[in-house]
């Protein structure tokens, strides 16, 4: 009996010691990974609703307000109630204004010393990769000046964003720069950009957008993630919440570090999100935290697709526009078909990157296809 006990005693020692140790593992995997939603509305009322909502099972919010980038006082209030909250936050700037609003400057200047850690960064503009394969150009008015060959466009591309006095700005105070792309991920990185998030919308092979996010952001030594956008152009927008579970997997076996949910326009009281993708959240959030071998196996990109240089396509559909400036051309049928047979074959592991001589890609990978391979 005496050894029964002895026994007993020594497994609840042995438990005591093991449990924190436990906890902290699982607290650490965790912590590689951000986790949120955005926000979209004018209050901040709206926004501290929101977050008392999703506090207990996200640690990210995005504070993606063009009222509330104009409005100190309201930005101030939130961003101090998502530090009270324990969330790290990432506040949205159109533009950083010297002029119209000249508290930007000062604000960026004291962010990184008034909220600490909390403070990921700023998400500046939106868009610009798809917003230049659609219009023509990477931010609003009309494309500028002509170019006689996809080079020319890719350098204007980057050089335009990389020089823009916000960019400076934010570079200057080595303030991470993020933002949200469907397309020339490749390009927003060498434009300056430290995070892109990989848009899941509409009817977009996920594979494939995760292909080229994390391919570019592997090769140029950047982070990535993926933020979970409208499926609808119309109520309710937003996928369901089987499908959107589904997303935040997706997303967490690729390796994103951010994985968000878009919330807006105004359809309740929180946004677009209804309870369905409250609950979604929260069982990935439970499952994170206590059991993330059930998520499945994290996978990193192990064969490379290579394009061309500076091949600015679209990749949504095989007749996609080039640069948002010409046509498809002869490559783009044969990238199209080669792309959809690796994604078949490889899934998951599978990166889409560019031949660009300033990366050493063949060190990063085992298996590489030249975007011409034969492929059978």
């Amino acid at each position: 009996m005496k050894k029964a006990h002895l026994l007993i005693l020594v497994l609840l020692i042995i438990s005591a010691i093991s449990a924190p140790i436990i906890y902290v593992y699982y607290f650490d995997d965790e912590r590689e990974l951000f986790f949120g939603v955005s926000f979209g509305l004018n209050t901040a009322s709206e926004a501290k609703l929101l977050i008392d909502k999703v506090k207990d099972y996200t640690n990210l919010f995005l504070i993606n307000s063009w009222d509330i980038s104009t409005n100190e006082t309201a930005l101030n209030e939130i961003c101090e109630y998502a530090v009270n909250a324990k969330l790290h936050f990432i506040v949205f700037f159109s533009f950083v204004s010297h002029v119209a609003y000249p508290w930007h400057t000062t604000w960026l200047d004291t962010a990184k010393e008034r909220f600490g850690e909390y403070f990921l960064g700023v998400y500046f503009y939106d868009e610009p990769g798809g917003n230049q394969i659609d219009k023509g150009v990477w931010r609003g008015g009309a494309p500028v000046g002509t170019f006689s060959n996809y080079s020319e466009a890719a350098n204007w591309y980057v050089e335009n964003i990389c020089s823009s006095g916000s960019m400076i700005d934010l570079k200057t105070r080595y303030i991470p720069v993020f933002t949200s792309d469907y397309a020339l991920y490749w390009f927003d990185y060498l434009a300056g950009y430290d995070c892109v998030f990989v848009e899941f919308g509409w009817n977009h092979s996920r594979i494939q957008h995760i292909a080229l996010g994390r391919g570019a952001a592997k090769l140029q030594n950047k982070e990535w993630g993926v933020i979970i956008t409208w499926t609808y152009t119309h109520p309710p927008y937003l996928e369901n919440g089987t499908r959107l579970f589904e997303d935040f997997v997706t997303a967490y076996r690729a390796g994103a570090k951010y994985i968000i949910v878009f919330n807006y326009p105004k359809i309740n009281e929180y946004g677009i999100l209804k309870e369905e993708h409250f609950n979604a959240m929260k069982e990935f959030w439970n499952l994170l935290r206590r059991s993330p071998k059930t998520l499945g196996e994290r996978v990193d990109g192990q064969v490379a697709y290579v394009l061309p240089k500076d091949y600015g396509w679209g990749m949504r559909s095989p007749d996609d526009k080039i640069w948002g400036l010409w046509p498809r051309d002869n490559r783009s049928p044969i990238i199209w078909e080669n792309m959809n047979k690796l994604i078949e074959r490889y899934g998951l592991k599978l990166d889409i990157i560019y031949d660009d001589p300033k990366f050493n890609y063949k060190e990063k990978y085992s298996t590489i296809y030249p975007w011409n391979s034969t492929i059978t």
